[in-house]
């Protein structure tokens, strides 16, 4: 195995020079890989500067691409190729690999703000995009990550999205929170979840409004789809009492919005948010491939800027809509660095280029749906008498917790089946005998009344 024993020389230029003696002109990434023992991301970043430098030729596309040297290209300085500027994702950080028009794109927005021309609103980036005809992802992207990230049993829509919840709702909730500068740890999040204890500060207020949020969507997507007053309503409960004025919550911004670090100014014009924002929705609606439908969501809720703050906040989980109907791997953001997402979002905000913002979701995707396949696999194949049971189940609890019922009272109300009756007691007693505040939102309950209901003694079990 070729080891890069000379700091000063690039040990991907030395791999293909050495193939190029052997009588092998074109090599793979992972070729090179396993001749340099770099890590693959790290050979796929580093041939990207190489081929944006003009010392490699390219061919063929996917996994079918190849690289050989160009006439005149030798063993260059490593460091050469990785201005300052440019090194936002350290490669022993494992970042996404950034693609060569990914690095060009950075390039561009590592000039200095006087320099890079101020931008408005372009409506085009959405009118002129077609459902199933045009794509922000690459179409073989696309296809690839849906066919990985599907469920592929046929069962009702929210399933995936509720077999791997409580993971879920520590995961993005802290990752979201994170990108916003929260101070919070994932195991403060985790614990302040499990605490039940109310907010004490902005950060724990941005957690919690991150958790109710996600649990408003889990309940109400899967019977309201993805529609505009869903949207509005997600931004109202993420921005609760993290707003001046209560007026603000889910409502078209009047106000105006500026946005620190970019030259990017978005539109002023309430009728031009209130427009775009129901053509992006509707759009979405219509796109097949719900990992592409997430994307147009992500990035086009966060380039509209239609609230008047919780912008991004709103199209992280936003992009998950279309996931949770389609019964795909949930998308957390999961150890995506704030540089990493800043510049994938001031891409498309100063040029309405999706690279970094491909790139990015591409990686942290793939993170996404591991982690929930391993939750998946520690959770097991769900119990089809509770999936045809849910909704009955879901009304039994409240009957017992809101009605103060008895749960004999609760099952005789739902005219079950005679011959389901016996075992939807003995799973209904189970759900009451574990029932607490801090995982009661599946059954549409508050912690308040959760809460109440504990401490009373458990009437009705």
């Amino acid at each position: 195995m070729l080891r890069n024993t000379n700091n000063n020389t690039d040990p991907l230029l030395s791999a293909l020079a050495q193939r190029q003696s052997a009588g092998q002109e074109w090599a793979s990434s992972t070729e090179l890989a396993a001749s340099t023992g770099l890590s693959l991301a790290t050979v796929k970043r580093g041939l990207a500067r190489l081929v944006q430098a003009g010392s490699l030729e390219v061919s063929g596309s996917a996994r079918a691409t190849r690289y050989r040297l160009l006439g005149g290209a030798r063993p260059a300085a490593w460091n050469d190729l990785q201005p300052r500027a440019l090194r936002v994702s350290e490669p022993d950080r494992g970042g996404p690999g950034w693609q060569a028009p990914s690095q060009a794109l950075r390039t561009r927005l590592s000039m200095p703000l006087a320099a890079r021309a101020p931008v408005g609103y372009r409506r085009e980036f959405v009118d002129a995009y077609q459902p199933n005809e045009s794509f922000l992802l690459p179409p073989t992207l696309a296809q690839e990550l849906a066919e990985l990230g599907r469920l592929h049993e046929q069962l009702p829509a929210g399933t995936y999205i509720r077999k791997v919840f409580e993971q879920l709702l520590i995961d993005l909730s802290w990752s979201s929170s994170h990108l916003e500068g929260n101070r919070y740890t994932l195991l403060d999040t985790a614990e302040l979840f499990k605490s039940g204890a109310p907010a004490t500060d902005r950060d724990s207020v941005m957690l919690l409004n991150h958790k109710a949020a996600i649990e408003f969507l889990v309940d109400a997507v899967p019977t309201l789809g993805l529609r505009t007053g869903l949207v509005r309503n997600l931004h109202a409960v993420l921005m609760q009492d993290l707003l001046a004025e209560a007026t603000a919550l889910g409502a078209i911004r009047e106000k105006v919005v500026n946005i620190s670090g970019t030259t990017y100014v978005p539109t002023q014009v309430p009728a031009v948010l209130l427009e775009m924002f129901d053509r992006v929705v509707a759009k979405a609606q219509h796109i097949n491939n719900p990992v592409e439908a997430a994307f147009f969501l992500w990035v086009n809720l966060a380039y509209l800027q239609p609230f008047e703050d919780g912008n991004k906040r709103v199209s992280r989980l936003a992009a998950n809509i279309p996931l949770m109907l389609h019964n795909h791997s949930p998308l957390s953001f999961l150890d995506v660095d704030r540089s990493d997402y800043a510049l994938a979002m001031m891409g498309v905000y100063e040029s309405c280029d999706v690279s970094m913002a491909v790139d990015l979701f591409d990686w942290t995707y793939r993170r996404s749906h591991t982690k929930y396949q391993v939750v998946l696999e520690a959770v097991g194949a769900p119990d089809p008498f509770r999936i045809q049971h849910r909704e009955s189940l879901q009304l039994a609890v409240q009957s017992v917790v809101r009605g103060r019922q008895t749960a004999a009272q609760a099952v005789a109300r739902l005219n079950l089946p005679p011959g389901a009756v016996a075992q939807f007691t003995q799973m209904l007693a189970q759900e009451l005998a574990s029932l607490q505040a801090h995982n009661c939102s599946r059954f549409r309950l508050s912690m308040g009344e959760a809460q109440a209901w504990v401490d009373s003694g458990r009437p009705g079990v």
